[in-house]
């Protein structure tokens, strides 16, 4: 892909219930954070409280945010569809397993990838430090030498103005710092959830306990 994409519209977003709150849930006692706190980089765990199906105990890895609206990939939900299969030029760079991740129930045939290396250059749109779009359209040999590895994703979750700060503001999210790693992290579900809520201090650092499931808490 040569660029992030378009704003996400209204009408295109899936028919499940909408993010929020699940029927009876009460939002945590505490601060996740604020849509102020949002900027391309940042990880959006998904709280308990969330009760859209799409997002359920996700990871969320921002890659743009704007007046327009949020973009970004879901980090912990591999596809069994291999990259090898569809991208055979990009297999030998995926990092394991080597497979699609559902990157968002928007354009679920949009590809995008995401590749850590220490310097940008050309096929490469910086994301935050060493966290770059990669142009799948591009040549891997040429990034082959720099890149630490790439992940490829099916799909992105979009919100459009307002959305995000409004489920925000219900408790559905937490907006904490990331880590290059994240991205190429082969932890998949609850795993990259627990460890990315075990790392934070203070009272998030309680929620790591609980499940993403919000009928099991």
């Amino acid at each position: 892909m040569n660029a992030v994409p378009p704003s996400p519209d209204p009408d295109r977003r899936p028919t499940a219930p909408a993010a929020g709150r699940a029927p009876g849930a009460v939002a945590p006692p505490l601060t996740l954070g604020r849509i102020a706190d949002v900027r391309p980089g940042c990880l959006l765990v998904a709280m308990p409280v969330l009760g859209d199906p799409n997002f359920a105990g996700t990871v969320v890895y921002v890659v743009d945010h704007s007046a327009t609206g949020t973009v970004g990939v879901v980090l912990n939900r591999p596809s069994e569809v291999r990259i090898a299969d569809v991208l055979p030029g990009w297999a030998d760079l995926a990092v394991a397993p080597g497979v699609f991740h559902v990157g968002g129930p928007c354009e679920s045939e949009t590809a995008l990838g995401l590749a850590v290396c220490a310097e940008g250059g050309a096929g490469l749109q910086p994301v935050d430090a060493d966290v770059h779009l990669v142009d799948l359209d591009g040549d891997p040999d040429d990034l082959a030498p720099a890149v630490r590895g790439v992940r490829v994703f099916a799909g992105y979750a979009g919100w459009s103005p307002g959305q995000l700060g409004g489920e925000m503001a219900e408790g559905a999210w937490a907006c904490v710092a990331a880590q290059a790693e994240d991205v190429l992290s082969a932890e998949a579900g609850a795993a990259l959830w627990h460890r990315v809520l075990g790392r934070q201090t203070g009272a998030r650092a309680v929620l790591a306990t609980a499940t993403a499931d919000p009928t099991q808490n």
